[in-house]
């Protein structure tokens, strides 16, 4: 559901499959060939929601900016079953883990991992390159090459997906 509010509303680019229980509130700007799945939020009431193409918003996710400002996701990013994300910035390549919490202000840096779970608190930033988890989110690690493989054939499946829905549609069956 794409709903005007004050004035602003939603855009979405070619190829991207929009879930018709998914809340879309004002000012949100969604790039090409995304995935924005079923029972997501993504409220720019009071800020503005930009997401770069090829991402997915996996089922459950809950975005919205921060007052007067940007929450911006960047391009090929997955962003788990869900995650709550008041984010200031997500950069690209980034995996958000499922149940993740980005809270206001945060920022998370190109081709870096919140794992599941985890909190990235208020202002925080994660560097580039890196697996973060914990309560504070702390880093474990830097990303192999396996991580990022893995990463960028989640991707592949989400824009392939998106492209199905987009294309063939559900067909909705009523109980007997």
């Amino acid at each position: 559901m794409l709903y005007k509010f004050d004035g602003k509303e939603p855009v979405f680019g070619s190829g991207t499959y929009i879930s018709e229980t998914a809340l879309i509130i004002g000012d949100v700007r969604i790039g090409n060939d995304c995935y924005i799945g079923h029972g997501v939020i993504l409220r720019g009431d009071y800020g503005t929601v930009e997401i770069g193409g090829e991402t997915a918003v996996e089922e459950g996710v809950v975005v919205h900016a921060p007052p007067d400002d940007v929450c911006s996701i960047g391009k090929g990013v997955i962003l788990g079953h869900g995650a709550i994300i008041h984010a200031k910035r997500i950069g690209d390549f980034c995996g958000i883990g499922m149940g993740a919490i980005l809270s206001i202000r945060s920022e998370v840096s190109d081709g870096s991992t919140v794992a599941e779970g985890t909190i990235v608190k208020r202002g925080q930033k994660i560097p580039a390159g890196v697996i973060v988890a914990g309560n504070p989110a702390k880093k474990i690690r830097d990303m192999s090459e396996k991580e990022r493989e893995f990463w960028d054939y989640s991707r592949g499946l989400y824009v392939d997906l998106a492209h199905k829905y987009c294309k063939i549609g559900m067909e909705r069956i009523d109980l007997k």
